[in-house]
């Protein structure tokens, strides 16, 4: 946005374009004006100040639509039916947001007969250092309580400076820090109470039904879960929540919500760095949704079914979705190392903690099947009183229908394992053999299946093992190994590995 002076920016300019006939006026966005134009000339249009100023707040509005990114922007679009007489005029659009981008407003005159010539948007707010600011040379009066009189006395005074200071003169005297209170006589024209859009334009209507829509910054939402898993873990509800944050300096009243699920590409601003990250998913909730979804473009998008407020410097969580009884899978892993195969250890690990997780398939027959958009899930259970207890919580990326989700919980308490190289042979500079044995205990009453995930890398090739080993890709393979109550199981395996 290029800014010009002091609390303007220029977005839209007047464009001539001889020969334009009537029937081909633009009747929305940026109209487009001719040198003859039956409405009124450019020289007769050139700048607000000989125009009648008229405004327009939100009490003009008839609906407002606001679509929320979780980008940290949104759309705002609103129809207004606007007073604005016939012939020229300036008007002022005001109750619009203050992070506001100028350079995306568009506008469509519903009625006809609407012509844009020059949009101005004026952020130079009234605030005490603005005002003092403002009149700099100028007098004003300065009221001190006498407390003999025990009323307030005025001293006229001029305004010489404001830089890290107010610096008056009053009389013959040059002064700062001087006590009591500033009054001014006026309230200068340039400084205006809230951000507003002043279009220089030209009506041949009295009233003007407009469709103004623009994106602003600082509207926010994310998506939090929250899963309460059954006492054998083997099944789960989950609600989910959308939470919307609104600093963009304006209140959406009554406002149809729409939320929209994908990577929508945006120019970055180098000056500002932005970071544009994260999506929105569709989802089909067991339960009764607020919100319904529908694929729009590559997106998905959210509506919810009935109007609501976004004031201003407000947080707003709304259920996005239901789910309950679907089926869940406890999983516990025991990770080894690449580098472990690429050099002679003794004992690499004693007593290493087992990852544990909670699986799920987003699918249908699992009660599911729903698109789950990023966001942290966290999950309870309950303890033998009955009450929910907080077990664990991960984030989780964007996950279609039909995949897997998993929610990493922590490490496990009474599953532990040992790691040994038991023998280590280099048959050159990047080929070795090596000998490897793991001990799993299991301190719990229950049996439990555990994980044994090993990452290698290279050409590997499983000379001998006690244990099927299962290929998971080119670098990685598993064991999957049962570990009885209070018991211990061991494996060993050989392997040779060449890494360059």
């Amino acid at each position: 946005m290029m800014r010009l002076g002091i609390g303007t920016a220029v977005a839209i300019g007047l464009l001539a374009v001889p020969g334009l006939a009537d029937g081909d006026r633009p009747t929305g966005g940026v109209a487009v004006a001719r040198e003859t134009s039956p409405w009124a000339t450019v020289d007769t249009i050139q700048s607000t100040d000989g125009a009648p100023r008229i405004r327009s707040s939100h009490l003009d509005r008839e609906s407002m639509t606001i679509t929320v990114y979780n980008q940290n922007f949104g759309l705002v679009r609103e129809i207004r039916n606007v007073p604005v007489g016939v012939g020229p005029v300036a008007l002022e659009y005001g109750d619009v947001a203050s992070s506001i981008q100028t350079e995306t407003v568009h506008v469509r005159p519903l009625s006809g007969g609407f012509q844009l010539f020059e949009q101005n948007y004026q952020y130079d707010l009234l605030s005490p250092q603005k005002l003092l600011e403002k009149y700099v040379g100028r007098m004003v009066k300065v009221y001190r309580y006498n407390a003999e009189t025990r009323q307030e006395e005025a001293v006229p005074a001029e305004v010489v400076a404001v830089n890290n200071g107010t610096i008056l003169r009053i009389g013959d005297e040059i002064t700062f820090n001087y006590p009591g209170r500033i009054a001014f006589p006026e309230l200068p024209d340039n400084l205006i109470a809230e951000p507003t859009l002043v279009w220089l334009a030209d009506s041949r209507r009295d009233r003007q039904r407009l469709e103004v829509s623009y994106l602003t910054n600082d509207l926010n939402w994310k998506s939090d879960y929250v899963m309460v898993v059954n006492e054998d873990d083997t099944k789960a509800d989950i609600t989910g929540w959308v939470t919307l944050s609104n600093n963009s300096g304006a209140t959406y009243e009554n406002a149809q919500l729409k939320l929209v699920a994908g990577d929508v590409q945006r120019v970055q601003d180098r000056m500002e760095m932005r970071q544009l990250a994260g999506r929105m998913a569709s989802m089909d909730a067991v339960a009764e949704s607020q919100f319904t979804e529908e694929g729009f473009f590559e997106y998905h998008l959210y509506t919810m079914a009935r109007p609501t407020t976004i004031r201003n410097n407000e947080q707003k969580q709304v259920t996005l979705l239901e789910a309950s009884e679907f089926g869940v899978k406890k999983r516990l892993s025991f990770y080894g190392a690449e580098y472990y195969y690429r050099g002679q250890y003794g004992e690499v690990a004693s007593n290493q903690k087992v990852d544990v997780s909670l699986e799920f398939d987003n699918s249908e027959r699992n009660r599911l099947g729903m698109p789950l958009p990023a966001g942290v899930v966290r999950v309870y259970k309950q303890d033998p009183s009955g009450a929910q207890q907080f077990i664990g919580e991960d984030r989780i990326d964007h996950t279609p229908r039909g995949e897997q989700v998993r929610v990493r919980m922590g490490d496990a308490f009474d599953v532990v394992g040992d790691r040994r190289q038991m023998d280590w042979t280099s048959l050159g500079s990047c080929v070795s053999e090596s000998t490897w044995e793991i001990d799993l205990r299991n301190h719990k009453e229950d049996d439990v299946s555990v994980d044994v995930i090993e990452p290698i890398g290279g050409d590997w090739d499983i000379l001998s093992s006690t244990h099927k080993a299962e290929k998971l890709d080119a670098h990685t393979f598993k064991f999957q190994v049962e570990v009885p109550a209070s018991g211990e199981t061991t494996i060993e395996y050989r392997v040779r590995v060449r890494w360059c």
